[in-house]
């Protein structure tokens, strides 16, 4: 058997005295587009701060390329969610990008020809050299996104997290975000979890979800998953899965829909 990109055996996850997930067991296999679905504070984003090595787990074992995960891993990419930034910030794209080689240092990155030509090939792999220099306030919530994912590809990673990449953008620069995500895992093979409140914009390019609830999930297809009674149960209430043409709704008591 190949060695998955990500996998995770029976973990349990608690934060305090809560249980945010519980024997969860999913195998992520290279260049393969998984989606992270659920209400909020179902733990999706405590899954990928486990899988970077930032919360441990209370029970279970992780495996990133079959080592336990760790800090600072370049076979590991993050895009945590972007927040807004000042628009007269005079931090510019590529000095945002470069972060990925030394924001843990203090101030920016001095530079040299090989630093400078990994961030230059990022910003190209990520279509973004047309605003390198362009301060980052001013810049869409689209392009940010884009140097983001930039910043996360400096370490040629085999395994992107991307969360909540879609939040706050218009339907076109949701679909260009996902066609952008899809495009590189299938250049570089390299594994995605992605994890998002709606999972419209995926449907073309995905192969599997993991549906996050109640501590648990149901991780398969979507055409296995995004069912109602498949989600009535993982809920433990009655769920309503709505399908119109091309598209999917999931009518909660909360009225959460992915």
């Amino acid at each position: 058997m190949t060695i998955a990109a990500a996998e995770v055996d029976h973990l349990t996850v608690t934060l305090g005295a809560r249980t945010i997930l519980r024997d969860l067991s999913l195998r992520v296999e290279a260049g393969e587009f998984v989606a992270v679905l659920g209400p909020n504070g179902a733990g999706k984003s405590t899954l990928l701060k486990v899988l970077l090595g930032l919360i441990p787990p209370a029970g279970g074992t992780v495996r990133i390329a079959g080592r336990p995960p760790g800090r600072g891993r370049g076979d590991v990419g993050y895009c945590p969610q972007v927040r807004d930034l000042d628009r007269d910030t005079p931090l510019r794209g590529r000095d945002l990008v470069g972060f990925g080689l030394d924001g843990h240092r203090w101030g920016f990155g001095r530079s040299n020809p090989e630093r400078d030509r990994r961030i230059d090939e990022a910003l190209v792999e990520v279509d973004a050299a047309a605003f390198a220099d362009a301060p980052v306030g001013q810049l869409s919530g689209g392009e940010q996104q884009r140097l983001a994912i930039a910043e996360a590809l400096l370490g040629r990673p085999k395994l992107l997290l991307l969360d909540e990449p879609l939040s706050s953008l218009d339907v076109r620069s949701q679909h260009d975000i996902v066609e952008l995500v899809d495009r590189l895992r299938r250049q570089l093979n390299m594994a995605v979890l992605f994890v998002t409140h709606g999972i419209n914009p995926l449907l073309p390019v995905i192969d599997r979800v993991c549906y996050l609830a109640n501590q648990h999930a149901a991780i398969g297809t979507v055409e296995e998953v995004i069912r109602t009674e498949v989600l009535s149960e993982l809920y433990g209430s009655p769920i309503e899965v709505i399908r119109t043409g091309s598209r999917v709704f999931v009518a909660t008591e909360e009225e959460h829909s992915p």
